[in-house]
């Protein structure tokens, strides 16, 4: 039986609202009006029982207009110094417009390093899950003032996804400044039809997107579309709506057929295996032969050094890899035990022969079957 999106919404307790520049901003900066509608519908939901979180684009934005620019540069270091003049703008203009409401908010700019080292991403996880636990709205931003291309997140709506995972929240509401997911590019088609379930973000879907950036943002629908993909793979639905909409968030989560609603996966990666493929970068490639390759994706085993042929790239003990059969075609990501420099020495080794080349062992198994995702779970 298909799921329904009025059943899925009865059931969801916490929930991740990302919201983009494009409905945060406009020409003359932040759009102040809409934050105080946002602030009110978030409260109404928290006191109806459901923990929001948000993840809140808008500081580059917002910088924009304090420094006096017309258009977006384009080098790494002026859109720093705008992250630095704009954030503390839209955190004060979120401060307000919730202490309107007789709530508190508090701000959290995370890089991809916080979350890629399991430890950080344990201490993110508690300080949210303390800030819920005050009844406090968490407001999410990537640390832009710090991030460099190595630690980017690439858009917020990859860190709203990897936020989902981070909170095992039930749902993600992406709010952008169109109806959803359309046929075609409504903007230059206007017989452009929404498309207001998707079962499956299959190649036929990530066509009907567009990889357009706004002016104030830098990702596109498809970035909107790999966020919901992701977390489909680990069972959440997400939804992509227009949040300059009056009681956008009231009207979703009662159920209401707004935007574009995206259906969880049946079988659902666990938070780990999440963590391993969507938030640690890979770092290298190991190559294995035929056999190794039938054990990991036949047999659901792990990966032992006598299966791998070739180690490329420099990578450490807990790094994510690629891992490749002969023809060199992806067969799964999975985390390390060993260093790049180890695994050279024991290519083709049995198990009982690490302690004997290394003079330690630090486990059997290179890859973990439980720290391993097959191609075919990640497939579109």
């Amino acid at each position: 039986m298909k799921l329904d999106r009025k059943t899925y919404l009865k059931n969801v307790k916490r929930a991740v609202v990302k919201i983009g520049s494009g409905v945060l901003t406009r020409k003359n900066g932040l759009n102040l009006n809409l934050i105080d509608d946002l602030a009110t519908e978030v409260c109404r939901l928290r006191n109806k029982g459901l923990e929001i979180i948000l993840v809140s684009s808008g500081a580059i934005a917002a910088g924009l207009k304090k420094a006096g620019l017309s258009k977006r540069p384009t080098s790494l270091s002026q859109m720093q110094a705008l992250a630095a003049m704009g954030q503390s703008n839209l955190i004060m203009a979120y401060e307000e417009a919730f202490s309107r409401q007789g709530a508190k908010a508090a701000q959290i700019l995370l890089t991809r390093d916080d979350l890629t080292h399991r430890r950080r991403y344990l201490n993110a996880r508690n300080t949210l899950m303390t800030l819920l636990s005050w009844k406090i709205i968490p407001i999410i931003n990537e640390n832009d003032t710090v991030g460099t291309d190595e630690i980017k997140f690439g858009d917020n709506d990859n860190l709203s996804a990897l936020v989902v995972n981070l909170t095992e929240s039930h749902l993600l509401v992406n709010l952008t400044n169109i109806d959803g997911l359309y046929d075609k590019d409504p903007r230059r088609h206007p017989d452009a039809q929404l498309i207001p379930l998707v079962e499956k973000v299959d190649r036929r879907i990530t066509k009907a997107a567009n990889t357009i950036p706004g002016f104030l943002g830098t990702g596109g629908m498809a970035s909107k579309l790999m966020a919901a993909r992701n977390i489909s793979l680990g069972g959440i639905a997400s939804i992509i709506a227009n949040g300059a909409k009056p009681n956008i968030l009231k009207d979703i989560f009662s159920g209401k057929a707004c935007g574009t609603f995206f259906l969880p996966e049946a079988s659902a990666l666990n938070s780990r295996k999440q963590w391993i493929a969507f938030t640690k970068k890979t770092n290298g490639t190991i190559i294995i032969d035929e056999g190794a390759e039938k054990a990991l994706t036949k047999k659901g085993k792990s990966l032992l050094p006598s299966g791998i042929t070739t180690v490329q790239g420099r990578f450490s003990m807990g790094d994510s890899v690629v891992i490749q059969g002969k023809n060199k075609q992806k067969i799964a990501i999975g985390m390390v035990n060993y260093s790049s420099g180890d695994l050279q020495k024991i290519i083709g080794a049995k198990t009982s022969q690490i302690e004997t080349i290394l003079g330690y062992r630090h486990d059997d198994e290179i890859v973990h079957r439980d720290n391993l995702i097959l191609e075919f779970q990640l497939e579109q």
